[in-house]
């Protein structure tokens, strides 16, 4: 398993970029599926910005 700080990092960089496909929010969602225990608080808080995002880019 991968430090909080590096998922984290990891994260940040999948989502760095404006043409998000859904292989990137896929790849995102297994990082922290793989990488963060089911009870972390940094694995929900990324999950529920991941759902935004996901959201945001349905509507565009």
């Amino acid at each position: 398993m991968l430090t909080e700080s590096t998922v984290e990092s990891m994260f940040r960089e999948l989502m760095k970029t404006e043409e998000r496909t859904e292989e990137t929010f896929d790849k995102a969602e297994e990082l922290l599926e793989d990488e963060l225990r089911p009870e972390s608080p940094l694995r929900h808080r990324l999950t529920v910005e991941l759902e935004e995002l996901r959201m945001l880019a349905t509507k565009s």
